[in-house]
């Protein structure tokens, strides 16, 4: 049965792992989804932390039991104002991450306090300012992660609470059915914690008494806690990541569909800017998504309304700025410390033949041809 019940915590680990990837590397309100990954990976680095010391992984090299000894694992302060964070990114794709919301993850320290202790231990034993007599900061040590986890659990608890209420307040606009959608998700996600804190809660009791903790963790070691972490992972990765994957598209079909000559125009204005203005053409490695972050369009839109208004595509349209460019510095007379390549280069090209073959579609010559044509009129 011990065997079954810690293969569940690896299976859950190792899925928390994949699911943490997938989430990081969404494109499309990257900030929910990243806040979404990095609870899944506090989650995750608990549960395999806990199969390590149950198979005698980080004691099977001194390597392993140094890392073990430094690198924090169990990190759950900063979970709270994940899970407070990640509603309110759900529900208003604008939010940022302001430095007095970075504050709310100091807490943090307390995680880390016996990774420090063990580091200030070892390093005064180098320097030899401190005796080496390491049962008394062993016990440090034990008791205050026994201890620590009042504090967890008051924090976590208290963000959930705060999450529950910020849901409750926030309102749907009537046939929002995105919205809506991403209500009942966070709902359940809500529920889902709440409901663990109560189990946290019912094992921590008995946890923190001296005279039941030994009996407690003889009697049923950590599964109460770990198990349903376990099935935690497995459930809000996967389901938080296709409610992302759904909403989002269908939100951008929705967008794309209602682009207005109004609204095109307001993108075009938007998209001429970055390029007259801010020059985002003269950048070799420019691409669509490039121009979305800069101008906070999205990427299908840009492509919509280029296609649709312009009647181009957006490589032909970031590279009629870059032949223009290089007409304007011709007549600009830097040809007289450049040659043809370098100058095509300094306007956005990324090569000689690139840059040729463009030019003679754009303007029916050869760059030398046209060249020409200038000294004539000259």
């Amino acid at each position: 049965m011990t065997a079954f019940l810690n293969t569940v915590i690896l299976l859950g680990a190792l899925q928390g792992l994949i699911l943490c990837i997938l989430l990081f590397r969404r494109t499309v309100n990257k900030r929910s989804n990243r806040m979404l990954a990095f609870l899944i990976l506090l989650m995750s680095m608990a549960s395999l932390n806990l199969y390590c010391i149950h198979n005698h992984m980080l004691e099977s090299n001194h390597i392993l039991r140094f890392i073990s000894w430094v690198v924090p694992l169990i990190i759950i302060m900063p979970m709270g104002p994940l899970i407070y964070f990640y509603i309110q990114s759900m529900l208003n794709p604008s939010f940022r991450l302001a430095r007095r919301h970075r504050l709310q993850f100091l807490p943090g320290i307390i995680d880390i306090v016996p990774q420090l202790t063990t580091i200030i231990f070892l390093t005064g034993i180098y320097m030899k300012v401190i005796k080496y007599d390491p049962e008394p900061w062993g016990l440090f040590i034990d008791r205050y992660n026994m201890y620590s986890d009042i504090p967890r659990w008051l924090s976590l608890t208290i963000y959930v609470l705060l999450a529950f209420k910020f849901l409750r307040k926030e309102k749907t606009t009537a046939g929002n059915t995105d919205k809506e959608a991403i209500r009942k998700w966070l709902q359940l996600f809500i529920t889902i914690f709440l409901a663990f804190q109560l189990i946290w809660f019912i094992y921590l009791i008995p946890y923190i008494h001296p005279a039941y903790s030994d009996w407690l963790l003889n009697k049923f070691d950590w599964y109460p806690i770990y198990i349903p972490i376990a099935i935690m992972i497995y459930w809000l990765g996967l389901k938080g990541y296709f409610i992302s994957l759904a909403v989002n598209t269908e939100k951008a079909k929705k967008t794309i569909s209602r682009v207005t000559k109004e609204g095109s125009t307001q993108i075009m204005s938007l998209l001429q800017k970055s390029m007259e203005d801010d020059k985002l053409y003269l950048n070799p490695e420019l691409n669509l998504e490039a121009v979305a972050k800069h101008t906070g369009v999205v990427a299908k839109m840009i492509s919509t309304v280029l296609n649709q208004h312009q009647q181009t595509s957006f490589s032909e349209w970031v590279n009629a700025y870059r032949i223009g460019e290089f007409k304007l510095r011709i007549r600009n007379g830097c040809l007289e410390q450049l040659t043809i390549s370098a100058l095509a280069m300094e306007c956005g090209f990324n090569s000689q033949a690139t840059f040729q073959r463009i030019f003679k579609q754009s303007e029916g010559v050869t760059p030398s041809a046209y060249l020409k044509t200038i000294g004539s009129n000259n």
